[in-house]
């Protein structure tokens, strides 16, 4: 992410930050168990998924330090393993700018081999260096961590939202978090800067689906408040669709003879209604852009 799209980005952040903040008081626990020992946590940025037992607690992404202080706090109410991991499941800020505050309290530290790289390099370019803690462990494909009546698998499919993107399998409690590969029914960020590939995100998304089953519950990165940041495996192809429709629509564009800014004027497909635009950063000109830079090769 270069410095404009990010100050574009943390600008859209801390406004529905202030809007979270305002809503804060009256509204229910950020905690929501969902089954067998696993939960999901949202208060700002992507979503935390979390396991908990007597042996244990891991969390999947560390939204910013505020939120990350409220999780590890709040974490304990659900019981207080001895042991703490951490699984960041791409660098964006929104996904590990929390890291700090969970390696200060003993978590370790698990992402994928580009991770780091990708998280420094973005680091460097907004001058937050300081702000930043970075994976002890990594990996090249999978990741498997056994907590005793739970294992969490972590699985790098290839380049799709950005080129680090893991899924985190919880296997026996048959849920999924899969970071930023879903925005449920809202407009993606789709990074090419940081490796994005639409075409390996639709491949990924039907891999998924397939490793999957009728019962798997899935904990998304972000979501349409309307649609939530949970669902099931009809969801990941829900998002293959719209994916695909974007290179569709842009390839035929391009064929037409089109330029950028002719196909950029449209501001929704009539076929995919309930896709939410929260902000410029994560609407559909700017997935245009994406996917134009993808067919076309260009900066």
């Amino acid at each position: 992410m270069n410095r404009s799209d990010f100050l574009k980005h943390v600008a859209w952040i801390s406004g529905w930050a202030i809007f979270a903040s305002a809503m804060k008081h009256g509204e229910p626990s950020p905690f929501t168990e969902l089954r067998n020992g696993v939960g999901k946590f949202s208060m700002q940025g992507g979503t935390i998924g979390w396991f908990v037992n007597d042996d244990a607690i891991a969390a999947i992404d560390s939204q910013f330090p505020d939120p990350a202080g409220e999780f590890v706090s709040g974490i304990r109410s659900f019981g207080a393993g001895p042991e703490k991991f951490l699984f960041n499941t791409h660098h964006h800020g929104d996904h590990t700018g929390g890291n700090q505050v969970f390696e200060r309290k003993g978590y370790h530290i698990i992402a994928h081999t580009n991770v780091p790289m990708l998280q420094e390099r973005s680091a460097r370019a907004n001058e937050t260096e300081n702000n930043q803690a970075y994976a002890k462990t990594v990996f090249d494909r999978e990741y498997e961590l056994d907590l005793g009546n739970e294992t969490i698998h972590a699985k790098y499919y290839g380049p799709a939202h950005t080129k680090g993107d893991s899924v985190i399998w919880f296997r026996n409690a048959n849920i999924v978090h899969t970071g930023d590969l879903i925005f449920n029914r809202r407009y993606p960020f789709i990074d090419r800067d940081g490796g994005a590939l639409i075409t390996g995100w639709i491949d990924l998304l039907e891999t998924v689906y397939s490793e999957a089953d009728a019962e798997t519950l899935f904990i998304f990165g972000h979501g349409n408040p309307e649609f939530g940041v949970t669902g099931l495996r009809a969801d990941l192809l829900y998002m293959r669709d719209f994916l695909s429709h974007l290179l569709e629509y842009t390839q035929r564009g391009i064929l037409e003879g089109k330029n950028r800014e002719e196909l950029r004027r449209i501001r929704y497909f009539e076929t995919f209604p309930d896709h939410e635009s929260p902000s410029d950063f994560l609407s559909l000109p700017r997935n245009i852009d994406a996917a134009w830079r993808e067919l076309t090769d260009a900066d």
